[in-house]
């Protein structure tokens, strides 16, 4: 099946959405993008999932992303979704922030490898996963997360891993596990002691292991 890594250029398709016909790359425009598909319209998990991200779409905003979701229904089908999810929200007087994409040829879907090959609809197709695609100003794919089409994504995670992403691509730390914006950071292997020092002003710990290599170093930012 066709599907994208990590630091492939994600395809400037065009497609029509909840707000017209769009580019890919020109809807991102300098933004970071999050890409994230649902199994089909009018469905209990999705429906919380939309809701969820209607209500943080600030957050997102606030990161410097635009969000847009796929699933496999006409825009038509998406426009009254919408209304579910925002009531669901008790926002029925609110539009979704956001676009979805028409998928219902499932051209997309297989594109971009978004198939679940366990889960089908009444007649028999696949549904499309839960895919999430965190996409760069470059254009480039910088994650990638992957649900079965039964399983609810957890979108405090995704405002988690994009806080990462950020980071990371502007210093030369990496994130340790279970990271939070504030924790130390770790520095990375190819900085050497001095190189480090000169960048990290806040100074540099190293915990000690009994390799005796000293690999494990943390900084605050």
């Amino acid at each position: 099946m066709p599907g994208l890594l990590l630091g492939d250029e994600f395809p400037n398709f065009e497609a029509d959405t909840t707000i017209g016909r769009i580019k890919f790359h020109d809807f991102l425009g300098s933004s970071w993008g999050v890409l994230f598909s649902h199994p089909r319209d009018f469905t209990p998990v999705c429906t919380t999932e939309l809701a969820c991200a209607a209500k943080i779409s600030d957050e997102f905003k606030k990161r410097g992303v635009k969000m847009i979701a796929l699933s496999i229904d006409s825009v038509e089908d998406h426009r009254n979704w919408s209304k579910d999810v925002m009531a669901f929200n008790n926002e029925a007087d609110s539009t979704l922030p956001f676009p979805i994409i028409a998928d219902d040829k499932r051209e997309l879907a297989v594109q971009l490898g978004m198939l679940d090959p366990d889960e089908r609809d009444k007649d028999g197709l696949p549904l499309t996963a839960r895919c999430v695609f965190v996409i760069g100003p470059d254009k480039k794919l910088k994650l990638s997360i992957l649900y079965p089409a039964t399983t609810g994504r957890n979108f405090d995670e995704l405002l988690r891993v994009i806080d990462s992403l950020q980071l990371t691509a502007q210093k030369k730390v990496a994130t340790p596990v279970d990271w939070k914006p504030g924790d130390k950071v770790m520095v990375i292997p190819t900085l050497s002691e001095a190189e480090a020092a000169a960048l990290f002003p806040n100074g540099v710990t190293t915990k000690e292991v009994p390799s005796g290599k000293k690999y494990l170093r943390y900084t605050q930012l």
